[in-house]
């Protein structure tokens, strides 16, 4: 009788752990992606416009134009896994102020915008994003990507395929596997996941010159991850550490070290 109580004992907690994994596996993406879908009004100095994707979505989007000491030059923001792009309107603002033209990119699912994210779904959206602003006259000499966080990963994937002017990434991580296991080591990160992100090899086979920003006290994506990045870069590399800052420290998002960072390739 002991015998048969262990062996249920034993099948209970193999059905508890294949429940737990496959909850894990249908609901991943909600632990991955943190859309605030609240479509935000755009105020003076932002623009609405419409991108259309290759799989016939229409997001909106910001563009903000420089009033001054206009550089010619456009930065495509590609933004985190939280939020809609009013969150990013400082650091738009500060490119503008810079002489800069900004997109600044929702993707889907994300502020008022159809659709639900994946990874080929983001990527399909920064393709749009390039689309506009090659629509208006920036060629890749004159386009930078800015992607921070997961928008790095966004933008090291658009700039294998559509290599810009320069590449600036806040807050990388190596590949999502690689951030997953530091958020939820219970979990067989490396299994489960359906979106991967592989940012370092990408990397490693893109010759485009590269600005990695990071702060050593990010809680977010661990600081040794942002390094091992710009370590595998295949272009030039420059590093700029913010130490002590955190993953939504104001001089990590928009600080002067950033905006310098993207003025001074």
């Amino acid at each position: 009788m002991r015998r048969i109580g262990i062996v249920r004992i034993a099948l209970v907690a193999v059905l508890v752990a294949a429940l737990v994994l496959a909850a894990a596996w249908l609901g991943q993406r909600r632990l991955i992606y943190f859309p605030d879908r609240t479509a935000p009004a755009a105020g003076s100095p932002f623009r609405d416009v419409t991108l259309r994707t290759e799989d016939d979505l229409e997001l909106t989007a910001w563009l903000l134009r420089p009033a001054r000491d206009d550089r010619g030059t456009a930065v495509l923001v590609t933004p985190g896994n939280a939020g809609h792009r009013a969150y990013r309107a400082p650091l738009a603002t500060a490119l503008g102020d810079a002489g800069f033209t900004v997109l600044l990119l929702d993707y889907r699912g994300y502020g008022g915008n159809p659709g639900f994210p994946t990874e080929d779904g983001l990527a399909r959206d920064a393709r749009a994003a390039r689309a506009y602003l090659g629509g208006l006259g920036f060629g890749a000499d004159r386009l930078v990507y800015f992607g921070e966080s997961l928008g790095a990963a966004v933008a090291v994937g658009l700039a294998a395929e559509h290599p810009p002017a320069a590449l600036v990434l806040r807050s990388p991580f190596t590949d999502l596997a690689a951030t997953g296991r530091a958020h939820y080591p219970w979990l067989p990160v490396g299994l489960l996941l359906r979106d991967r992100y592989p940012v370092a090899d990408r990397l490693a086979r893109t010759p485009v010159p590269t600005t990695v920003i990071y702060g050593t006290a990010d809680t977010v994506v661990p600081p040794a991850q942002s390094r091992s990045v710009a370590e595998r870069a295949a272009g030039p590399v420059r590093t700029v550490v913010l130490p002590g800052a955190d993953h939504n420290d104001p001089s990590l998002t928009h600080g002067p070290e950033v905006i310098a960072a993207v003025t001074t390739r």
